[in-house]
């Protein structure tokens, strides 16, 4: 099988076109969590019920998670550039309703309408990177950058929330994406240079994009509705038995287009196919914490928002650190499964400490610890799976991979905040169901102790989680470690071994 060595010049912007991909990255990922500290405050001013208040979380992730395949096409055939400026626009647009919002109507159609743009927009990121950064020295820098955003952006989304309802008001959650938006658009304008000859103009493949938009978008519901009715309740069973037919049918029809949405070729690598298991179960792990963190702290503790976001900040400094300190330095050295294992491993450490949470906890001798190693952890594992998700590919199916990054962590994200949730919540009931005697006496004592005995009996399942997720980056990764000059083009998978060519050469001496 025929690989062709890139010999393109280094983009003499490349470095600049990074600061803009990963503001807008930024922008998408803080997203996902921004809105939630400001959400009961949004809650009150438009008088949203009990009920309805999880659709400002659960159209943006129906939205986003649904079209992400879809957004990477497009990127594929209509250039990354172009789909990565208009999905900003849109963005900024979509922003300014949600915080210009009079009524329930305008902020849940504010939020599924970020997550069209979204979806536009995070694939072409990546897929700029991808096919931008090609010397394995310099792409592993990139990737450092970019795995520490798309780890901590989360964090920071709690942070920022935090400040913005508290000094201002919760419509300012919002309002913060435009100039992030606008800053991003502009500089990708005039600073992006696609390489030309990468598109894929194949005709869009339409069933694809019917069939994935609509099992993605039922089993994205599936586990947001199992959070709130229970799994037993039959819309929620209705909805994964409607997945799993959609997406069979998506994966036969793959398989007999001549142009697919998604090319088998794509997923079936084992490299890639263990990255995106791997990175998905790890961030079911990471969402649920972020939940159980943010509750315990501010309902337990009584941390203010903005305290909580600041309670947040060793585990950004952890992800930056593994990202960019240990991930990118290591990675032109060691095989990618070296890294991803045992970062993974080190997230479930610092998890497996979370289990001894009780109210009293000390957040100094218990939570600053824990946080710190699942930073570390995950900052070293995210760097080389960025990376590796999308090394490899041909040019024209660049942004269809980073679609599958994003789908791979969005759905995770999905089932992370419903699984855990719900663990959570049925331990929680146990427990005050067996200590009723302890009610009588202190009902508010009760209510929290059962609490904290909720999340740790999840968090136990995500140590669990990550602990597989180390298992699977290191049974199925077996690529070795990157070349230290410029990365290969591949025409397809790896070679019979499964371990392909671009990994292949020796690193060159530092």
């Amino acid at each position: 099988m025929s690989k062709t060595a890139d010999t393109r010049p280094p983009d003499p912007s490349r470095w600049k076109a990074l600061a803009f991909i990963a503001l807008a990255q930024l922008m998408v990922v803080l997203d996902a969590t921004i809105v939630n500290i400001a959400l009961p405050h949004a809650q009150t001013a438009l008088g949203i019920s009990d009920a309805n208040k999880q659709w400002v979380i659960t159209a943006y992730a129906l939205a986003f998670g649904g079209l992400l395949l879809f957004g990477g096409r497009v990127a594929d055939l209509w250039g990354r550039k172009r789909t990565f400026v208009v999905g900003l626009i849109g963005f900024a647009l979509a922003s300014a309703l949600g915080g210009a919002a009079q009524n329930q109507g305008m902020l849940f159609g504010s939020r599924a309408l970020q997550g069209v743009f979204g979806a536009l927009l995070a694939p072409a990121a990546l897929s700029l990177l991808a096919v931008m950064f090609t010397d394995a020295k310099e792409r592993a820098k990139a990737f450092g950058i970019y795995g520490a955003i798309a780890g901590g952006g989360g964090a920071v989304g709690l942070i920022l929330g935090g400040f913005l309802t508290q000094a201002l008001n919760w419509r300012w959650t919002f309002f913060v994406n435009i100039p992030f938006a606008v800053v991003a658009a502009a500089g990708a304008y005039f600073v992006i240079r696609e390489p030309s000859g990468s598109r894929n103009r194949s005709p869009l493949d339409v069933p694809g994009v019917v069939l994935s938009a609509l099992g993605l978008v039922s089993l994205v519901y599936g586990f947001t509705r199992a959070e709130s009715a229970g799994w037993s309740d039959g819309l929620t069973i209705g909805m994964f038995v409607a997945s799993g037919v959609l997406l069979l049918s998506f994966v036969l029809t793959e398989s007999r287009v001549k142009s697919p949405l998604l090319p088998m070729r794509v997923v079936l690598d084992r490299n890639r196919g263990g990255v995106y298991l791997s990175l998905g179960l790890a961030v079911i792990a990471m969402f649920g914490l972020f939940l159980f963190l943010t509750y315990y702290l501010q309902v337990v503790k009584g941390y203010s928002p903005i305290r909580t976001g600041f309670a947040f900040l060793p585990m950004i400094a952890g992800m930056i650190t593994g990202s960019t300190q240990i991930g990118a330095r290591l990675m032109t050295r060691v095989p990618a499964r070296k890294l991803m294992g045992p970062g993974f491993l080190a997230a479930a450490v610092g998890m497996l400490l979370l289990t001894r949470l009780e109210i009293g906890s000390s957040y100094v001798g218990l939570i600053l610890p824990a946080q710190l190693l699942l930073g570390l952890g995950m900052g070293t594992a995210f760097m080389p799976a960025m990376s590796l998700a999308t090394h490899g590919v041909e040019p024209r199916d660049s942004g269809v991979a980073s679609a599958m990054v994003n789908t791979s962590q969005q759905v995770g994200g999905a089932i992370g905040t419903a699984l855990l949730n719900t663990i959570a919540a049925s331990a929680a009931t146990a427990y005050a169901s067996s200590h009723a005697a302890l009610g009588a006496r202190n009902p508010e004592l009760l209510k929290l102790q059962s609490m904290v005995h909720g999340f740790t009996g999840a968090i136990w399942w995500a140590v669990g989680i990550l602990a597989v997720a180390s298992a699977i980056a290191v049974t199925f990764i077996n690529a070795g470690r990157p070349a230290a000059g410029p990365a290969t083009g591949a025409s397809g998978s790896g070679d019979a071994d499964g371990v392909e060519d671009e990994f292949k050469v020796p690193v060159v001496a530092h």
